[in-house]
């Protein structure tokens, strides 16, 4: 009897226990359901059953005393936190996870949990929901157009269809302003007035090139709002465009990059800056919450185009497709067209952007330095293609000499009290077998035949004493490299100087100005490293028969054969094929004023191809080859 009095008692217990849970689990679904209403009475965004990488957090806001930083400490033990929202004054936060699991064991683990705000001492149930990442596009904006009617569909204009009236009066002194700061070159003929309501976006897109002149100009009434900028290769950049501020595209950001409004009610900004004037949005977890859109009106103001577009960005331009541009050479198909191809497009760019070139050129490379900080004391080592001498102090118990093809190069070495003369590369004058060490760093890539790249290792190689040993660096083709991008993709929008080409392979310049005599080229040996090279399994497209296409600045390599862009800073225009005009992107200084760009010849190099070259040479033999930071690097040896 008393055992059976036992178990009733314990059974009575665990039926009170039992319903104390399902009472909590009632509570718990009531309070998300609630925070569920709450969420699309404020916020328009509704929450959903399944799971995803996104919660929302009610109860864990800033508005109900919850700090930033305890939020992330609870929520960063669940996994990889890609972002965390705070919006001003809410009782609900925002957390992104890296994977849908992560976020699921945080749901688990965190709804219906008490925790106590560590600012006021104060215990909260926190409350989770699920919630998709982006919400649906708000379409039926208000529009209207002056001047000629915009086409959304295919970004154009029909410019034998003005519109009556042309542009309101009343934009005749804001636009004059905009030409006196040199924010335009011409006055516009066409505007866009767009109002955006909260939620409402245009989609990402490059107002057609041929439709339009190169400054596009957007002023900003009403509402602060987040644009977002996209590179081709896939690079994005947010920017917030406050109230009543002046958008202005030019160059790159007007011909490259797509620009559009994603369709959203709260955007992200920065926490430390709200109410200020901001810039580009970083991802700074700790400091980001959301803003709420309100009503935002654009005018956004073009000139329309009358003759095709010729801008440096032919892979993006609907004028250039489908031809070549007349200023772009043809791959040459002899040794007199290289050297000719040479001269206009590698010596004399070379010579032009001397002063601007050597500005950029200031950091010595890691391994180059070991390498000249490695040799022997007193040994004698020519720098081939030295620029402008960045290399010829960096070890003072060495005896260095430095030579380039470009004299202005030579003259600013000649200013740092460095030892360098002009010479050409493939007849180097010093004498066979004098030097202990030679270094070619960033010049081979500019010869634009096999054969002549070959002549110039072998012209190291005659330098060179037995045992001595030479370092080569050339550009790369592959810029992304076991699943790690290259300084020179990396460093796409922080270079010191927002200069495009800062680190383009070193870019030294080349010595080949005079044209060898075509008997004294192994013709055996060239169609010996043709051969080998065939098989190096490289990806790029050959421009045999073509024309060479222009390379588009910090992206990857399409073409191993190819010309790359200068934009000359504190230069004057100067006349010649390889120069092209175009006005800086806006931001910089040069945005009010022409910079010359100049086009400079590169082969870059697949893996495997620097060495195939330097082992077809029998004099050698490769010690060691290597990539660092986008450039194929051999160390080889005189036997």
């Amino acid at each position: 009897m008393a055992a059976s009095s036992q178990i009733t008692s314990m059974e009575v217990k665990t039926s009170k226990g039992h319903l104390k849970v399902h009472k909590m689990k009632k509570k718990v679904l009531r309070k998300q359901v609630r925070a569920q209403h709450t969420l699309m009475r404020h916020e328009g965004i509704e929450c959903i059953s399944h799971a995803t990488q996104s919660l929302v957090i009610a109860n864990a806001g800033l508005g109900n005393g919850m700090s930033r930083q305890q939020l992330l400490r609870i929520v960063e033990e669940y996994g990889l936190v890609e972002t965390l929202l705070m919006p001003p004054n809410k009782p609900y936060s925002f957390v992104k996870y890296g994977t849908t699991e992560e976020a699921k064991k945080a749901f688990d683990a965190l709804n219906g949990k008490e925790v106590t705000l560590e600012d006021f001492g104060q215990n909260i149930v926190l409350y989770i929901n699920f919630v998709e990442k982006a919400q649906k596009t708000l379409k039926h904006r208000r529009v209207k157009h002056f001047g000629y009617e915009f086409c959304y569909d295919n970004n154009n204009v029909n410019k034998d269809k003005p519109l009556p009236g042309g542009l309101p009066e009343i934009c005749d002194l804001f636009l004059e302003k905009c030409l006196k700061q040199a924010y335009i070159k011409h006055k516009p003929d066409q505007l866009t007035v767009n109002q955006y309501e909260p939620g409402q976006g245009i989609p990402p897109h490059i107002d057609t090139h041929s439709a339009f002149e190169d400054e596009i100009i957007s002023l900003s009434l009403g509402a602060e709002i987040v644009m977002d900028f996209k590179h081709p290769d896939g690079h994005t950049v947010a920017v917030m465009l406050p109230r009543c501020s002046l958008l202005v595209m030019a160059g790159e950001s007007r011909y490259l990059w797509t620009h559009g409004i994603t369709p959203r009610k709260y955007d992200i900004i920065q926490a430390s800056e709200l109410g200020q004037k901001v810039g580009t949005i970083t991802a700074d977890v700790g400091d980001l919450t959301l803003n709420r859109r309100e009503t935002r009106t654009s005018f956004t103001f073009r000139k329309v185009r009358r003759s095709p577009c010729n801008c440096i960005y032919p892979s993006v331009c609907d004028s250039q497709k489908g031809q070549q541009r007349q200023v772009q050479p043809s791959f040459p198909h002899n040794d007199m067209e290289a050297s000719k191809l040479e001269q206009e497009y590698v010596h004399k760019v070379y010579e032009e952007i001397a002063t601007h070139f050597s500005s950029t050129r200031h950091s010595p490379w890691p391994r180059i330095v070991e390498f000249l900080r490695s040799l022997p004391k007193g040994s004698i080592v020519a720098d081939v293609g030295c620029g402008n001498g960045k290399y010829l102090g960096i070890n003072e118990d060495l005896y260095m000499v430095g030579c380039d093809r470009s004299k202005s190069l030579v003259d600013i070495c000649g200013e740092k009290n460095f030892q360098a003369f002009v010479c050409d590369a493939l007849s180097v004058p010093i004498r066979s077998g004098s030097c202990d060490a030679c270094i070619s760093i960033a010049v081979i890539h500019h010869f634009s035949t096999a054969e002549r790249r070959l002549a110039t290792i072998s012209e190291l190689a005659r330098l060179l004493r037995p045992g001595g040993t030479a370092l080569i660096y050339v550009w790369a083709m592959e810029q992304e490299y076991k699943n790690q991008k290259s300084k020179y993709l990396k460093e796409k929008n922080d270079s010191k100087d927002k200069e495009e080409e800062v680190s383009i392979g070193g870019a030294q310049t080349p010595l080949s100005d005079q044209m060898p005599d075509s008997s004294s080229q192994d013709s055996a040996c060239s169609d010996r490293l043709l051969n080998d090279l065939n098989g190096e399994g490289c990806a790029a497209k050959s421009v045999a028969d073509s024309r060479l296409p222009v390379h588009t600045n910090r992206t990857s390599f399409h073409s191993q054969d190819l010309l790359v862009p200068w934009h000359l800073k504190g230069g004057t225009k100067k006349t010649g094929e390889s120069i092209d005009t175009v006005l800086s992107a806006a931001g910089s200084k040069e945005s009010q004023e022409l910079s010359p760009v100049f086009h400079r010849y590169y082969h870059v190099f697949c893996e495997g191809e620097l060495e195939a070259a330097c082992r077809s040479l029998d004099c050698v033999r490769v010690q060691k080859s290597y990539y660092d930071q986008g450039n194929w690097c051999v160390v080889l040896e005189k036997l």
